[in-house]
């Protein structure tokens, strides 16, 4: 008898707490687009009254493809979602606090949808315009109860077609068709949501913060009349992720307004908009974004457009690495690369902001490189995000690709190497200690490393994947330069084991490893540089600086290669950055310094563009169709100069010890500050004379370990002398001074 009791008891109480939870969520749409389609706007309104306001309120909300909320008319997201997904099979979805918008009585959240509806390089579509919103403190989730319509303004832009490589299509708004201000308004056209099952997958939560918006803000322009149309030119503070907000007069309406920027067209076709006008005064913000350095509107006769603004929105960081030196041009350098890392982010890296927006991993390793010591901690997330991307669209085989997010697919075997290796997943874990994304990857990095086959030689035969691509230009040994990233690939992989305690994974890499560096020492090496044996073109100054990182070189063979960076230069931007690094390593630092300064000149000293180029000849002769003049790939001096003439980088993971090994080619007075998941790290150098002052700043629970290159004969280390040139520091600030050995 009691135990039927407690039964009961037991079920009534079941029935209880299920009663009490939210009603769950449910992916509605709207009728008239369940047909699917490109380009989709839907406008969502859910009304419902408040008691009183909650301290918080979380809504979690998921779309494909992208959204912009409102409570009460007020804005609180400007474009929210991210590109789908974190696998193919599944999307993201964010978390916002309605609590701040919300008021006593009635509320109206109101929600624009729009659904790419088409794949690109760097989004994957679930095929199907839908909404997930809940919020279960205010009871308030996605059902039949909410009231939905497709946006009649909205459609695609009379223009080119943007390349297949971009999932957003040019948008269309046609003011005369425009359904007012349906936020807060009343409801006509608007029908009951149609709940549908969900393609969206599995959701994670967003793993990086939403966009940081800088506020709408004026843009000078001016006007050139024309025969049939006039052009405003509005020329934006620098190269941006923005949207345009345009104010027109149109005393009839219906005239077409086209709306690009400088950026439009990158050897293929880009992304615009255009807008028609409605009679009378109009304000209108696009809201796809574009980026450039100047807004190109051709209005046609009949509308005038008397005021230009722009929304910058980008990634929620800050560049809080500040590089200065008495070389202006490294100085230039440096700002120039600021500016490309930043218009290169957003739901991923990215290689270039308008052509492609896709996760290409070689231009990622690149880039992930720099942002340890340019901008805030806070973009850590989005290394860690691509690291988690690229391990989950992992294919049945072991092959790994990129770009992803999206539909392209390819395996570019060296790309992929340098990602899960030393510059890339590594040297993420040794900047941010985050031991969590390494358990995860590492068994996608133990896979896609045994896809390697070893050749009678020793050396891994090529590998082709679905692209046998090493960098542009000529002159590439593709199998010795795939054979470095697999050394370099092999270290950190050795060193992930260590670090997840697989002793026997790590003996089988080193022991793989040692093997593969005396093979490619005995089979490429020819005496003066390193040649496949098969490879007939000019010696690729590439895998001669990849061998020495990659520790095959030899001192014996330092001397000659560097006569062989003396006279080969075709490396891209791309793979300068690794010739920059090696000579560093060699010994080279002061024909590094100069090697980069002649072959970057023409990017850097170029007036019209505060953002690194693709390629060397990018506008040379006024053609500005052949590359991108916002590559992420250009930029890799930003972390040399950091790692390698100031000699600053972890050696235990989270910066809780790092050496500080500055290299003699050091600049006479240059500093660096940046910060770390540990605190700020500085240093400051000022020579002179034969005399050196070294400032340090080590953060609370770190110790630097410093290793001076110079000979001296006084040296004193805050106060005190000391006699070795290698010492530890403990946090604090340090004045190192020594007095160099007269040769």
């Amino acid at each position: 008898m009691i135990g039927k009791k407690m039964k009961a008891l037991t079920s009534l109480l079941l029935f209880v707490c299920l009663a009490l939870l939210p009603a769950r969520a449910e992916n509605i749409s709207c009728k008239d687009v369940l047909s699917g389609g490109e380009n989709q706007w839907i406008a969502f309104r859910k009304d419902f009254d408040l008691d009183a306001v909650p301290g918080q309120a979380v809504a979690r909300i998921a779309a494909d493809s992208k959204y912009w909320l409102w409570v009460n008319g007020e804005l609180a997201v400007f474009e929210g979602a991210l590109k789908r997904g974190p696998r193919p099979d599944a999307a993201y979805y964010d978390e916002v606090d309605l609590a701040p918008y919300l008021k006593k009585g009635g509320n109206k959240v109101a929600l624009l949808l729009w659904h790419f509806g088409k794949d690109g390089f760097s989004h994957k579509d679930s095929g199907l315009a839908q909404l997930q919103f809940d919020c279960p403190s205010l009871g308030v989730t996605s059902d039949a109860t909410w009231l939905c319509r497709t946006h009649p303004a909205y459609g695609k832009a009379d223009c080119p077609a943007p390349n297949y490589r971009l999932p957003e299509s040019s948008i269309r708004f046609d003011a005369r068709k425009d359904i007012g201000a349906w936020q807060t308004g009343d409801l006509a056209g608007f029908e009951p949501a149609v709940p549908v099952p969900s393609t969206l997958g599995a959701l994670e939560r967003r793993p990086i913060p939403m966009w940081k918006d800088y506020g709408i803000r004026k843009a000078k322009f001016e006007t050139r009349p024309g025969e049939r149309c006039d052009t405003v030119i509005a020329r934006l503070p620098y190269n941006m992720q923005m949207t345009p907000v345009l104010t027109v007069r149109d005393p009839e309406g219906g005239h077409r307004i086209l709306i690009e920027t400088d950026h439009a067209k990158v050897g293929e076709e880009c992304l615009r908009a255009d807008y028609i006008t409605a009679p009378g005064e109009q304000t209108y913000e696009s809201l796809g974004w574009l980026n450039g350095m100047k807004l190109i509107l051709t209005v046609e006769h009949g509308a005038t457009v008397t005021a230009v603004r722009y929304r910058e929105t980008g990634y929620d960081t800050a560049p809080e690495g500040v590089f200065r030196s008495d070389d202006p041009f490294f100085n230039k350098f440096w700002q120039k690369g600021l500016r490309t890392i930043y218009v290169n982010s957003r739901d991923t890296f990215f290689d270039c902001p308008e052509r492609e927006r896709g996760q290409w991993w070689g231009d990622i390793v690149v880039i992930l490189n720099e942002c340890f010591y340019t901008y805030s901690t806070s973009l850590h997330a989005l290394v860690r995000k691509g690291i988690e991307e690229l391990c989950g669209w992992q294919r049945p085989d072991g092959s790994i690709y990129s770009p992803i997010p999206g539909n392209y697919g390819a395996e570019l075997p060296c790309q992929m190497l340098a990602a899960v290796g030393r510059y890339g997943f590594w040297t993420y874990y040794m900047n941010t200690g985050d031991k969590q994304t390494i358990v995860d990857a590492y068994p996608a990095v133990k896979r896609y490393l045994a896809l390697y086959q070893e050749g009678e030689d020793g050396m891994n035969l090529l590998r082709t994947g679905n692209w046998t691509w090493g960098d542009w230009g000529d002159n590439i040994d593709m199998r010795l330069l795939q054979n470095t990233w697999y050394c370099l690939a092999l270290d950190a992989a050795a060193d992930m084991a260590d670090l997840l305690e697989a002793p026997e994974d790590a003996a089988v890499y080193r022991a793989r490893l040692d093997a593969l560096q005396s093979a490619v020492r005995r089979t490429a090496w020819t005496g003066t540089c390193y040649r496949s044996p098969d490879y007939a073109g000019a010696t690729d100054d590439r895998c001669q600086a990849m061998a020495i990182l990659a520790g095959i070189a030899t001192p014996d063979q330092y001397d000659a290669l560097y006569e062989v960076f003396r006279k080969e230069e075709h490396a891209s931007p791309y793979m300068e950055k690794y010739v920059m690094e090696a000579l560093f390593c060699i010994g080279r630092g002061d024909y590094a310094l100069k090697r980069t300064r002649a072959r970057f000149d023409y990017i850097v000293n170029h007036p019209d563009f505060d953002t690194l180029f693709e390629g060397w000849n990018v506008g040379v002769g006024g053609d500005w169709d052949c590359g991108s003049v916002n590559h992420a790939w250009s930029g890799g001096t930003l972390a040399v100069i950091p790692t390698r003439m100031f000699g600053l980088r972890p050696t235990e993971a989270g910066w809780k010890r790092f050496c500080v090994a500055p290299d003699p080619a050091v600049f006479d007075k240059c500093s660096l500050s940046f910060p770390t998941v540990s605190g700020t790290v500085s240093a400051a150098v000022r020579k002179k004379g034969g005399r050196i002052v070294l400032k340090l700043r080590v953060p609370d629970g770190t110790t630097a370990e410093v290793n001076l290159p110079w000979a001296f004969r006084k040296l004193r280390v805050d106060g005190k002398s000391r006699s070795e040139a290698a010492f530890s520091l403990p946090a604090g600030r340090h004045t190192i001074r020594l007095i160099q050995t007269q040769d």
